[in-house]
């Protein structure tokens, strides 16, 4: 299995260097862990927001080119007889 990472240019990391790469992220990063956690929380928040937003666009879209489209096939069945 190691051979398929190193082939690749994959490096998984164990638990030793996940701790020391954990550690290292700590006392760079620690005071403003919080700040950091907090803003990523908001940016997922938006996309999910933005991307709810464009399926709600999408399908109204989809529906409005349906009754169009029905009221189209009305309006041809009227007219042929």
């Amino acid at each position: 299995m190691t051979e398929i990472y190193s082939l690749l240019g994959f490096w998984m990391p164990g638990p030793m260097e996940t701790i020391v790469i954990l550690v290292v992220l700590v006392l760079l990063f620690g005071r403003r862990l919080p700040e950091i956690a907090r803003n990523m929380g908001k940016s997922l928040t938006e996309f999910k927001k933005g991307i709810k937003e464009s399926e709600q666009e999408l399908n109204k879209a989809v529906d409005e080119a349906d009754k169009a489209a029905e009221k189209s096939a009305t309006q041809n069945n009227i007219d042929k007889d």
